[in-house]
């Protein structure tokens, strides 16, 4: 005779249905926990709003940084003067000549006569131009080198006997690149540091809700609660912990942009530029309002299982 195996009770709820209930459980009740404290709440996460912020706006300037230099391969650019008495043709052949080359990637040739109405429309000199008795300005070849040493084409250009005067102004472009990949280093080292300082603030305040609560959870130990049950409301109350703290951080950041981009705008029309501040796009905004959300539920699971596994009750 087979053993009759135990239905479940009608309505009685899954597995499934009570771990979900109790995971919007300790969502809900985390929060109202925070919000039960607001000054604490807005303490800690001032604090690591203000951490969160200074990398953050440093990487915000060295983007815009490098979209103010401009691109890498026009400051690459080797102006090739030629002598007067370097005729059009002359000039076409030895511009020929160099684009045969392997170490060249492009060569423009740009004439006396369009230097000249360049000159004119860039400059406003149109008077003093027109009192000149001729054009002064000689043929302009401008060399695009290919990957290689910069600095190698610019001297053999230069012993060109065609070659009058060559600008290679490359080593401007090397040093910036140097600072940027510097300040690039920078904010990855501030962002480690100052990261796992918002770890520490998370974890030192959710440790003082674990003391208040220290009794609940040793009942809850004794009745044989996992840790994950008991970890579970901690760990939400972190991750509402970064998440306030990104937005926060997201808010000083637009704030900082707004109050700069009016004086900087005027700074770069002065220098006849349109330059315009830069700052996150909504997909950057929210990558970084995730990152926070896992920095607090990271400090918040690290301090909670420390506490556990100091308290569990003997023989479990």
């Amino acid at each position: 005779m087979s053993r009759a195996v135990p239905k479940k009770e009608a309505g009685a709820p899954s597995r499934l249905a009570v771990w979900s209930a109790h995971h919007l459980h300790s969502i809900v009740f985390s929060l109202g926990r925070a919000l039960r404290k607001p000054w604490a709440t807005a303490l800690t996460v001032a604090v690591m709003a203000l951490a969160l912020a200074l990398p953050l706006g440093l990487s915000i300037v060295l983007d815009n940084l490098r979209h103010f230099a401009g691109s890498v391969q026009q400051s690459r650019d080797i102006n090739l003067f030629l002598k007067p008495e370097i005729d059009a043709a002359a000039a076409q052949d030895v511009a020929t000549a160099l684009r045969a080359r392997a170490e060249v990637a492009e060569v423009l040739l740009r004439t006396p006569d369009e230097g000249l109405a360049e000159l004119r429309r860039s400059a406003g000199l149109e008077e003093a131009i027109d009192a000149l008795a001729g054009n002064p300005l000689p043929t302009l070849l401008i060399v695009t080198p290919a990957e290689g040493d910069d600095a190698a084409l610019a001297a053999s250009l230069q012993a060109l006997p065609q070659a009058d005067l060559v600008q290679h102004d490359a080593l401007w472009r090397k040093r910036l690149d140097a600072w940027l990949q510097f300040g690039t280093r920078l904010v990855q080292v501030l962002s480690l540091l100052l990261g796992l300082g918002a770890v520490l603030v998370v974890g030192n305040t959710v440790r003082l809700d674990i003391q208040a609560r220290r009794e609940e959870i040793d009942v809850l130990q004794l009745l044989g609660a996992s840790d994950g049950f008991i970890r579970r409301p901690f760990v939400y109350l972190g991750a509402w912990y970064g998440l306030a703290a990104g937005a926060l951080a997201l808010a000083l950041i637009g704030a900082s942009g707004l109050a700069l981009r009016p004086p900087l705008a005027a700074l770069s029309q002065s220098y006849g530029s349109q330059f315009v501040l830069h700052g996150l796009d909504a997909l950057h905004s929210g990558m970084v309002l995730l990152g926070t959300l896992v920095l607090g539920w990271l400090g918040a699971w690290l301090v909670t299982g420390h506490f556990l596994r100091q308290t569990r009750p003997a023989g479990t």
